[in-house]
């Protein structure tokens, strides 16, 4: 049973006065975060600042409207703080326009849709199965059910996107809204092979970043800002903000964005988001963010190499980005087998869908694993070699049901982790 008992000394001291049963749960998710080997490639941490950026008083303030056009008085300091993160997001990006109120990534992918189509318009992104994201027209989400959403894929013999397949479509369908980008996408994306099609197709083009903003920011990923009309993206996994997400766009689509997010989806921005984003948008302006985004890369290649070594089955062969997905078919162990027994050795991953999956989603044949957390830590290529050989020791104890490997890994994960701490966190 996990230990909820409050950490001492109290790192959250009105919290843990106030709530200790909720106070204990912060403090065992911080000891959890301290102590595991964290894979997703969705997360990260954090730093100090952005997180005491995301509790500031800004939490009190209402402030529907945008700078200098408010329903609410009071917004002297709250328009700084949002001009200050627009300013930062357009000169780290080179965009024209950015909008920095969406929620979250979801939100601000159906901001596009309201700024771009009307309800029965086709629109056009990649299968949810082979990599992309429900936001870009798949069936189960509200841009699937509101919109005509059609799906291009990837090629079974090389997991790459099959551009023929996405021009084909393209011209057939005439979609109006066109999205590149997913959340299972381990090589690089190339938007200018996406805004060739666009404009052949009349079609916007949207680059969803959510996963490379971060690699983008830091030059480890190209930019799709020449490429194409919108880029949405999250504010968290490589870029270290906090959640939240960020709409950007040419000048001339700025209006139509902006009236989408407010007052087409949202009231209120959640100002204390909008002040971490600005944090992590300086942080990502720095030197040392360059260097990052490349080690995350560099640890992603040496990775999958390793993993390749010992005879994993990468889709697509390995990684460009920060991002693998493994195909565990061959190994004999289900995915979501292998995700939880490698929770219980300290490994965080999730189990995902592989291309042309024989399996269901929720007991598909892959996870996914990715660098961004294990390097904000200050991990390099040299550990990726014990990395890949606790997955390979964790898959095969998965298959054998063998906890007492688990567990010893489990036991090397915590050292290695004690000898580097996690930005951000107080235990």
């Amino acid at each position: 049973m996990t230990d909820l008992s409050p950490a001492l000394p109290p790192h959250h001291p009105a919290l843990s006065a106030a709530d200790p049963e909720l106070a204990a749960l912060v403090g065992a998710e911080e000891r959890l975060q301290a102590e595991t080997l964290r894979l997703i490639p969705s997360e990260n941490y954090v730093s100090g600042a952005v997180l005491e950026a995301s509790g500031t008083v800004l939490q009190n303030k209402y402030s529907e409207g945008y700078p200098g056009r408010r329903y609410y008085e009071g917004q002297q300091n709250i328009d700084r703080v949002e001009l200050l993160a627009t300013a930062r997001a357009k000169a780290l990006f080179g965009a024209d326009h950015a909008n920095v109120q969406p929620y979250s990534g979801s939100p601000a992918n159906l901001a596009v849709h309201l700024a771009f189509a009307e309800p029965g318009d086709t629109v056009m992104g990649m299968a949810l199965p082979m990599g992309g994201h429900l936001t870009h027209g798949w069936g189960v989400s509200a841009t699937g059910t509101w919109f005509r959403g059609v799906q291009y894929g990837v090629r079974p013999d090389t997991g790459l996107i099959d551009f023929d397949q996405v021009r084909d479509l393209a011209l057939a369908e005439r979609p109006r809204i066109i999205f590149c980008g997913g959340t299972a996408l381990p090589r690089t994306i190339d938007f200018a092979a996406f805004a060739e099609i666009a404009r052949e197709a009349g079609s916007v083009l949207v680059a969803d970043i959510a996963h490379i903003a971060g690699l983008v920011a830091g030059g480890a990923h190209p930019s799709p800002v020449p490429h194409v009309d919108v880029v949405s993206t999250t504010t968290h996994k490589t870029l270290r903000g906090p959640r939240g997400a960020m709409l950007m766009a040419r000048e001339e689509h700025a209006k139509a964005i902006d009236k989408a997010v407010f007052p087409g989806l949202q009231g209120g921005p959640h100002n204390q988001t909008t002040a971490a984003i600005a944090v992590a948008l300086h942080e990502a302006a720095q030197p040392a963010f360059r260097d990052y985004a490349h080690a995350v890369v560099a640890n992603a290649g040496a990775l999958a190499a390793e993993l390749l070594a010992r005879g994993f089955d990468l889709v697509s062969g390995g990684t460009d980005n920060h991002l693998i997905l493994m195909d565990l078919t061959s190994k004999d162990v289900p995915g979501k087998v292998a995700a939880k027994a490698l929770d219980r050795a300290g490994i965080v991953v999730n189990y995902n869908t592989v291309p042309y999956d024989p399996r269901k989603p929720f007991d598909p044949s892959g996870i996914r694993i990715g660098t961004p957390s294990l390097t904000s830590r200050g991990l390099g290529t040299d550990h990726m070699a014990a990395v890949a050989e606790w997955i390979d020791r964790g898959v095969t104890a998965a298959r054998t049901g063998d906890e007492d490997t688990l567990a010893k890994i489990r036991a090397e994960v915590a050292d290695l982790m004690a000898a580097h701490p996690a930005p951000g966190l107080p235990v």
